[in-house]
């Protein structure tokens, strides 16, 4: 007999945890506000220009990554590269400020 991911724990432990997941979401509008004032700053000091360009382009612009690449000139390898990296970059000088 199978049991749903459910079934297999304590009902009063799920219902605990739903009550907390409750308390602990208001918490995280001040975390994305911090997030999203220092993010542009981060932005402009933690990345190149170029890397800035591929951002912009990939989630202000909705461009998909080959449609990046054809545009600059660039082979889809180093797009995906390049955004990885700036992800990573801003992951790191951000992780701090949250």
């Amino acid at each position: 007999m199978r049991t749903t991911p459910s079934e297999a724990y304590d009902p009063i432990d799920i219902a605990s945890l739903c009550l907390w997941r409750q308390e602990q979401s208001g918490d995280n509008q001040e975390r994305i506000r911090r997030l999203l004032s220092n993010l542009p700053l981060a932005v402009q000091q933690e990345l190149t220009p170029r890397q800035r360009e591929i951002l912009q382009m990939r989630f202000t612009g909705g461009m998909s990554i080959t449609g990046i690449a054809k545009e600059l000139g660039l082979n889809k390898s180093t797009v995906s590269r390049s955004l990885t990296r700036s992800v990573e970059r801003l992951y790191r000088s951000l992780r701090y400020s949250l």
